[in-house]
């Protein structure tokens, strides 16, 4: 009986997690409005006593993953020159006010209506989110990095031959794992039960349901890995393998193909009212000389990162996927 019950509790808790997850957009208030609470983050637990995770939490900023060229050897930038850094990067990236007029707009894939990467830099004035190596660079090994810079050319010069020639993401697939910061749809809303915890991507939507069990991996690969997670004193370890292989397909990112080999250790702890700091590191021998770590707080205060947040909308990539038709098209007329 008692085996039943407990079989029957977490079948529950699952149940629940995936219903939330479905009008959890609708449902919840945005993760600012609470009460404040006191700012001893041991305050912020559930009703079962476990580290409070939950809400909308936004990972936008300028900070670059890699470090740039420009700052090698330098790990931060001092307040003065965080602030020039990020006025050069709003007039930079808003491409309403290059020059080309109209129609020079409308040839860009975006303006920057569309864009949601934040307006500021991590609040330690960071020169990138890698924080080992101390180079701030990830470790590619000479395939990989190859791999990066075709991926590269291809994005400007194809080939686009076949629905294969485009990446993932442009498929609406997924751009994989883990969580980094990107041009736009940078939320993610996080729910837990006694058993589980959930994270709700923005981004294509992808859903992770992570048991805290420590029941063993399964061994089907899935295109964002099988998922388990506990707690380390108040920080949440979620360790995700048997990631499908994805060495076939294109992707926009090439350090997050998945491989056989790839290994992920994510680490989240609630820092604040308003912050989790959120580190996450990457192994794969067939991609990477050595593991590398980096670090992204995510923040409800959305007014640090120049952003606006507290819901989470459905994201629906293209209805039909008609722009994969079109790219294909174009590339048949350019042909001719």
């Amino acid at each position: 009986m008692g085996q039943r019950a407990t079989r029957w509790r977490r079948s529950l808790s699952t149940a629940v997690l995936i219903a939330a997850l479905g009008v959890a957009a609708a449902a919840q208030e945005p993760a600012g409005s609470s009460p404040a609470r006191s700012s001893d983050t041991s305050g912020y637990r559930t009703a079962w006593g476990d580290p409070d995770l939950q809400g909308v939490w936004t990972g936008q900023t300028l900070t670059p993953l890699e470090r740039r060229s420009e700052f090698e050897g330098r790990e931060s930038l001092n307040p003065e020159e965080a602030a020039a850094y990020e006025e050069e990067q709003r007039i930079a990236r808003n491409q309403d006010r290059r020059d080309g007029g109209a129609e020079a707009d409308v040839a860009r894939a975006y303006n920057d209506f569309w864009w949601d990467r934040g307006n500021a830099l991590v609040g330690d004035g960071r020169t990138a989110l890698i924080v080992d190596p101390p180079d701030g660079r990830i470790p590619y090994n000479p395939e990989m990095r190859k791999r990066g810079a075709d991926q590269r050319v291809y994005r400007t010069q194809g080939p686009f031959n076949s629905f294969v020639d485009v990446d993932t993401g442009e498929r609406c697939f997924t751009d994989g794992l883990p969580i980094v910061p990107g041009a736009y749809n940078n939320n993610f809303h996080i729910l837990q039960t006694p058993d589980h915890v959930a994270i709700l991507h923005e981004m294509f939507r992808d859903r992770r349901i992570v048991p805290l069990d420590r029941r063993p991996h399964v061994s089907v690969p899935q295109w964002l890995g099988d998922a388990r997670g506990h707690w380390e004193g108040d920080t949440l370890v979620v360790e995700t393998t048997r990631f499908a292989d994805g060495t076939a397909w294109r992707w926009a990112s090439a350090w997050r193909m998945p491989t056989e080999t790839m290994r992920i250790v994510e680490r989240f702890t609630r820092v604040s009212a308003d912050t989790i700091e959120y580190e996450f590191t990457v192994e794969d021998p067939s991609k990477f000389t050595r593991s590398w770590t980096a670090s992204v707080p995510l923040t409800t205060d959305y007014a640090s990162r120049g952003v606006t947040g507290g819901t989470l909308y459905e994201y629906a990539c293209h209805e039909g996927n008609y722009s994969l038709v079109n790219v294909l098209t174009g590339a048949r007329a350019a042909e001719q």
